[in-house]
C-alpha cells in the first residue's frame, strides 16, 4: 500500500459568467454575484460591497463598453487563504479605458447629473482597483476587497 500525499485545500475559488450588453445583463451580473457571494459565505460586509462594485462595473461594461453583437463577461476570484475577492469585468471597447478617478470638485459636476459617479463608487468601496487590456481588443476593470473582519461596539 502506497501512502498518499495530503490534498492541498482549494484555496481559490470562481465564478465567471458572460452576459448581454444590456441594463438587463448588468442586473443579472449584479444578482448573480450576489447569489453566489452568498453560496460562499462571504461576510455581509464584503457582500454589500462587491454587489454595489459588481452593478457599477456592469453597468458601464453594458454602457460604455458595448459593441455590436460582443457580450461581457463577470468574475469572480476567492482566495480563502488571502481573504482577497478579485471582481473583474471584461468588455469589448479597450479603446475606452476608464480614467483615473479625480477628487470631486464643486464645479466638476452637478449635483443634479444622473450619471458620472460610478468609478467614485468603486474607487471609494474597493481597497484596490484599476484596467487591464484583454487582447485582442477589450479592456478587463478590476475591482479587490479585503475580508476585513466584523467589528462589535
Amino acid at each position: 500500500m502506497t501512502p498518499t500525499a495530503p490534498q492541498p485545500a482549494q484555496t481559490v475559488r470562481t465564478f465567471a459568467q458572460l452576459l448581454s450588453s444590456t441594463r438587463r445583463g448588468a442586473r443579472l451580473a449584479r444578482l448573480l454575484a450576489t447569489g453566489q457571494l452568498h453560496a460562499w459565505e462571504v461576510s455581509p460586509i464584503v457582500t454589500e460591497r462587491a454587489e454595489q462594485i459588481v452593478a457599477e462595473l456592469a453597468a458601464n461594461a453594458a454602457q460604455h463598453g458595448w459593441v455590436p453583437g460582443r457580450d461581457f463577461r463577470v468574475t469572480l476570484a476567492l482566495d480563502t487563504t488571502s481573504g482577497v475577492l478579485r471582481i473583474a469585468v471584461i468588455d469589448a471597447r479597450g479603446d475606452h479605458v476608464p480614467a483615473p478617478v479625480p477628487v470631486p470638485t464643486p464645479k466638476a459636476r452637478s449635483e443634479e447629473a444622473e450619471s458620472g459617479r460610478g468609478l467614485l463608487l468603486v474607487a471609494a468601496l474597493a481597497d484596490r482597483w484599476g484596467t487591464e487590456p484583454y487582447p485582442p481588443a477589450g479592456k478587463t476593470v478590476w475591482a479587490e476587497l479585503d475580508d476585513r473582519p466584523t467589528t462589535s461596539p
